[in-house]
């Protein structure tokens, strides 16, 4: 089984930016893009974007697997949330990968630390 990630929002603005470092570049080339439905409000309401990033961030949506707020989501987010009083969307975004049983690619690690059985990739250092 091939393995599958989810792409927190930091990541996706540099790689659409093309800042990551070649490695990290090249894996999110190869692979399936997953991102929470947080990241894809995130993306498109971000307020510093030039409308050339906006177009860029909606092309990477478009042509990726968008993943909503399903039950099992919303659950674990409120498990988080409680346990380990992190953010609600970095709550969102960790549920979602748990629950998807994906890794996280994201620059933000100490967002993710708290939270037991989520692996963080951060492509900076990949």
């Amino acid at each position: 089984m091939e393995k599958k990630y989810l792409m927190d929002t930091n990541a996706v603005i540099d790689y659409s930016d093309n800042k990551l470092p070649d490695n990290s570049a090249n894996l999110i080339d190869k692979i399936d893009t997953q991102v929470s439905v947080i990241t894809r409000m995130e993306l498109l309401s971000w307020h510093k974007a030039t409308r050339k990033q906006i177009q860029v961030l909606q092309k990477f949506i478009n042509g990726s697997n968008v993943i909503g707020l399903q039950e099992n989501i919303i659950l674990k987010t409120i498990e988080l949330r409680k346990q380990y009083k992190i953010k609600l969307p970095d709550a969102i975004i960790a549920a979602t990968a748990l629950a998807s049983k994906m890794d996280l690619i994201s620059h933000n690690i100490a967002d993710f630390i708290k939270v037991p059985g989520l692996k963080v990739i951060d492509p900076w250092l990949k």
